[in-house]
């Protein structure tokens, strides 16, 4: 009896068709007939994301417009199934087991292209991070960070954890290829307690089990989460992280660059301010689908537009640069070629290029990677549970992207495209960029002080009062140090848009305490001080 069934498994398994599951990318050419209107973006965009636009005087355009739901029907209605879609590049990725969907899309009067980017068949053998392994470090100072220590002094970074910038209210996104064991390393213990991971949400495969899939991102993010005092500090560890899950680490194919731009759309949508990704794109298992270096010119591939476009939206989009620079491929990989997207390269506490390091500039010229942080001997937690070191831009990538976090809470009022220039701007090799660490090193402690070209000893000596603490969170203390008394002192402070946020009028005294500031915004503020017909004003750095 047993045979017969087996027979007659075996039987059905000849005569039934067998068709391959192949993915399919579909770009509309317009989004005429849309329901959504640029006029109602909180029917596609979260409150926190139409703010990030307009404190950056971003106007919503027609890229921000969802793809049109009727032209999604047409196509699934050819008896495929609908996977994701991109509104940046207008188009959707759908999975296919029809040999004539491509012929029958292209019919579609909206349809502008159709193209393949993954077919079933063998996977990939090898490891797509095969240069990030467990490496030797020399011992160095513990106190505190532990041995993740230079990934931050050689930042400058403790500059702004001290003054309070520890990445607390930005939100980031996480894009990899997977999260193991987030939900119970002890790195991020304190990620999980305080409510700091916002959520996750996987491209790849919807009904995995979300940490239970590759490790590479759960190291990627103890970089800047990971928060074990005395042991592991990443440079944003209160800093509030979506985990995105973007990459099939069993493959390489062009659909992962289309899961990519799904999740920055995503990350955008619910507002974060940063996206990280220590993924990149060269070739794939298919030769048909691979990169050319002349494509990695900034603009080009689907992956870099979708980034580019992301950067324009208001948030900072870092990219690992590739750890291709010892191998026949050499240079870096898309979306870190991007215009707008911030390469970088790894290199070692010395600052010395990383022998694996991706190659720049991008195809044309452009200075590639941007900067660089250390990524050769990088502390992190590992896939085995342990806390040691790891190699490749994958790691330089969110220790860099999680210092930034920080730097920009701290100037909330600047643009992200400014941001990114400034990071340019005060790294070490900015008069003279390299092809393996580009700018190299910036220097937030400088590039703070472009910002706030003073600081508390300063004020002591200059002027008839003194402001302390600076930065300030919720109570100021003003201190008069010389000159005459009125009867009474006004206390104004102001937007740097000159837009008053709170005024005081107190009695004519040596010292006032100003209590009750923590609803006003973070960033640079200005305060002003008014007795006797004597106005002084002061810069203030407002924390959270």
């Amino acid at each position: 009896m047993k045979r017969k069934i087996l027979l007659a498994i075996l039987l059905i398994t000849i005569v039934l068709p067998v068709f391959a599951q192949n993915y399919f990318w579909v770009g509309f050419s317009d989004k005429k007939n849309t329901p959504y209107s640029i006029a109602k973006p909180n029917e596609f965009l979260s409150e926190r994301a139409i703010q990030r636009r307009d404190r950056q005087q971003i106007e919503i355009d027609s890229l921000d417009l969802p793809v049109n739901k009727n032209y999604i029907k047409e196509v699934t209605d050819l008896g495929v199934e609908f996977v994701h879609s991109s509104k940046w590049l207008n188009g959707i990725t759908v999975k296919v087991a029809i040999d004539s969907f491509e012929y029958k899309a292209k019919q579609l009067p909206f349809v502008k292209e159709v193209q393949l980017t993954k077919s079933t068949g063998t996977k990939s053998a090898y490891n797509k991070w095969e240069t990030e392994m467990d490496s030797e470090s020399e011992p160095i100072d513990t106190s505190h960070y532990g041995l993740s220590v230079s990934q931050v002094s050689t930042l400058n970074g403790q500059f702004l954890h001290n003054h309070g910038y520890r990445g607390q209210g930005m939100h980031i996104a996480v894009l990899d290829g997977g999260f193991l064991n987030v939900d119970i390393y002890p790195a991020f213990d304190s990620l999980r307690a305080n409510g700091q991971i916002l959520g996750t949400k996987d491209f790849v495969d919807p009904q995995s089990r979300f940490y239970s899939t590759h490790y590479h991102g759960m190291s990627v993010l103890s970089c800047m989460g990971g928060n074990i005092p005395g042991q592991l500090i990443g440079t944003a560890p209160e800093a509030s992280y979506w985990l995105l899950r973007s990459e099939d680490t069993g493959s390489e194919y062009l659909i992962e660059e289309d899961n990519w731009v799904a999740a920055a759309e995503f990350a955008d949508s619910v507002g974060c301010d940063i996206i990280n990704s220590s993924l990149g794109y060269t070739t794939f298992d298919d030769p048909g689908m691979d990169h050319t270096y002349s494509d990695l010119d900034g603009k080009t591939t689907r992956v870099t537009r979708g980034a580019n476009i992301a950067a324009t939206r208001g948030m900072l989009v870092f990219a690992s640069a590739g750890n291709e620079g010892n191998k026949a491929w050499k240079y870096l990989g898309a979306p870190s070629d991007g215009e707008n997207v911030i390469g970088v390269g790894a290199m070692n506490k010395d600052t010395v290029a990383a022998p694996f390091t991706s190659f720049g500039p991008a195809f044309g010229g452009q200075t590639k990677p941007n900067v660089s942080a250390i990524g050769w001997n990088t502390y992190m937690q590992l896939s085995n549970g342990t806390l040691g070191f790891a190699n490749g831009t994958s790691f330089s990538s969110p220790v860099m992207a999680g210092m930034a976090a920080c730097y920009w809470q701290s100037v909330r009022h600047v643009p992200a495209a400014e941001i990114k220039k400034t990071i340019e701007k005060f790294s070490h090799l900015y008069a003279s960029p390299d092809v393996r660490l580009g700018y190299g090193v910036p220097d937030f402690k400088k590039a703070w002080w472009n910002y706030f070209p003073f600081n508390v000893s300063d004020l002591k000596e200059n002027g008839h009062w003194s402001v302390f603490p600076n930065p300030v969170a919720e109570k100021l203390i003003i201190q008069k140090i010389s000159g005459s008394m009125g009867a009474t002192t006004e206390l104004c402070i102001f937007s740097v848009e000159g837009k008053m946020l709170m005024k005081k009028v107190v009695p004519g005294e040596n010292q006032i305490v100003l209590e009750g500031l923590n609803h006003l915004p973070a960033g640079l503020l200005i305060l002003k001080i008014s007795t006797e017909g004597e106005t002084e004003t002061f810069k203030l750095s407002k924390i959270q």
